[in-house]
């Protein structure tokens, strides 16, 4: 019984480590190293400690729960509230012209 604890632990772990990941901590840092490893090591601790048949059923989980934070993560579009979508004013040229009269304006050393 300990073991399925554990298992399901090390899952919900994993997978709220992935959606801070996308959500909060954009990236591919510690949370989403660590979200990854506890899912793996939920699968592996389950299959060797449990049965080959709850490793299926954990992996099974794990890969159902990552695919929903993703689908979650794009049709809540979270990618579109952390996408810059300011738009710059700014002209190249006026920069250039000024560039160009200060270095006309200044002496120049031979």
């Amino acid at each position: 019984m300990t073991h399925i604890i554990l298992v399901t632990i090390l899952v919900l772990a994993g997978v709220l480590l992935l959606v801070a990941e996308m959500f909060l901590i954009p990236g591919f840092g510690i949370a989403g190293i660590s979200g990854f490893g506890c899912l793996l090591a939920a699968v592996v601790w389950s299959y060797l400690k449990i049965s080959i048949t709850a490793g299926y059923v954990t992996l099974g989980a794990c890969v159902a729960l990552s695919g929903l934070a993703i689908w979650g993560f794009f049709h809540f579009r979270a990618i579109d509230k952390m996408a810059l979508d300011t738009k710059i004013d700014g002209q190249v040229s006026l920069a250039n012209n000024k560039l160009q009269k200060e270095e006309e304006s200044s002496p120049k050393a031979e």
